[in-house]
């Protein structure tokens, strides 16, 4: 506060909204330090919270330094002082008995379980957080020029087009020669079990720089997973335009993606608000591809047709063939084929397959699982 850090007005917003949603505000001053102008001002602005505020004096290391947190009380703060010493634990006790009394019991259930989750994953400064902060319509993450700003993922509930799911704001993944210090390191581990956690996970790429070796990285780990990839081209505005730039670009990052080239593009501008609704809906629409059950009987009816017309490649003179399809409940699709060789299954075959299920029956943006069983 009072300073000129890029940071500052960002993080007052952060602030003031971790007051409005806890239960309760330790506000911890420094015993040694005294009462600083930092201080007033935060106690300024903790004079008009309603939440209970426990006042912790650090760095009383003895009963000198103890004496002297009562200073603070000239601060005008309506709360016990708690001296506390976070070097030797001395005092924490009696401040975790009383920050206790203000929580309210544990739910034992998640209030998000069940809900679909979306992940915002991608490079740094490509524009997750203001596009998360557009859509909740209050900036829950700090955003800025400066990369890496998200250290946490931030879950926020959001409900668009009659459906309600998570959305998540992620820390920005970097090639690892480029993760500088341990903050960053585990932020991106944390950004890693996000997408594991996911359902959905929509990647944003910057128009300008274009679809980078970084982002296949993280479409790759978000298939190895099992998760459905909607991909995000932010700045959309900064790009000059004809009739065929965003079917080239397309044609382009989905010549890169193969044979992933399933997963759907979305062409926005978060600054100017443009087609980012587009972008959920589409996610939306993902996650229904990702939970589609196809009948049995339906399945057998259009793919054995298929497999009739080219069917797979014959094995050291033994013809294969393919006699049952079924669809097995699993979080993403999955498919059994029950053939006579298993084994012998050309990967081109496969992906013939999977083209064939993709044409009849949709899937965009979702990796399908094919297996091979002995009938």
């Amino acid at each position: 506060m009072g300073s000129e850090d890029v940071f500052e007005s960002e993080i007052r917003k952060q602030v003031q909204l971790a007051i409005d949603e806890a239960s309760v505000v330790l506000f911890m001053v420094d015993c040694i330090s005294g009462v600083t102008e930092l201080d007033k001002e935060f106690a300024q602005v903790l004079r008009k919270c309603k939440k209970p505020i426990l006042m912790v004096a650090n760095k009383a290391d003895s009963s000198e330094k103890y004496l002297l947190a009562n200073e603070f009380y000239s601060l005008g703060i309506d709360s016990e002082i708690f001296p506390v010493s976070s070097q030797s634990g001395s005092g924490t006790g009696d401040l975790l008995d009383e920050v206790i009394k203000h929580l309210q019991p544990a739910q034992d259930k998640n209030p998000y379980e069940g809900l679909p989750r979306i992940t915002v994953v991608g490079r740094p400064n490509v524009g997750k957080s203001s596009f998360v902060n557009v859509l909740l319509g209050n900036e829950r993450t700090i955003v800025s020029d400066i990369a890496g700003t998200t250290r946490d993922p931030i879950d926020s509930r959001y409900t668009a087009f009659g459906k309600d799911f998570v959305l998540i704001d992620t820390a920005g993944l970097r090639r690892k020669s480029r993760i500088k210090d341990n903050i960053e390191f585990y932020s991106v581990m944390r950004t890693v079990r996000t997408i594991e956690d996911a359902d959905i996970c929509i990647l944003m790429i910057d128009a300008v720089q274009g679809f980078e070796s970084q982002d296949m990285n993280i479409i790759r780990l978000a298939l190895s997973r099992n998760k459905g990839v909607v991909i995000m081209v932010n700045k959309w505005d900064l790009i000059t335009k004809d009739t065929n730039t965003a079917k080239k670009l397309e044609e382009e990052i989905k010549e890169k993606l193969k044979p992933a080239d399933y997963i759907p593009i979305i062409f926005s501008s978060v600054l100017e608000k443009k087609r980012i609704m587009q972008a959920i809906e589409k996610a939306i629409e993902v996650y229904e591809n990702r939970t589609k059950k196809i009948s049995t009987s339906e399945l057998n009816d259009k793919m054995l047709k298929e497999i009739e017309n080219i069917p797979p490649p014959a094995y050291r003179g033994k013809y294969i063939k393919i006699k049952y399809i079924t669809q097995i409940p699993a979080a993403a699709p999955v498919f059994i084929f029950f053939c006579n060789h298993p084994d012998h299954i050309p990967v081109s075959y496969q992906r013939y397959l999977e083209n064939k299920i993709r044409d009849h029956f949709g899937f965009d943006g979702v990796p399908l699982r094919l297996f091979f069983r002995q009938k």
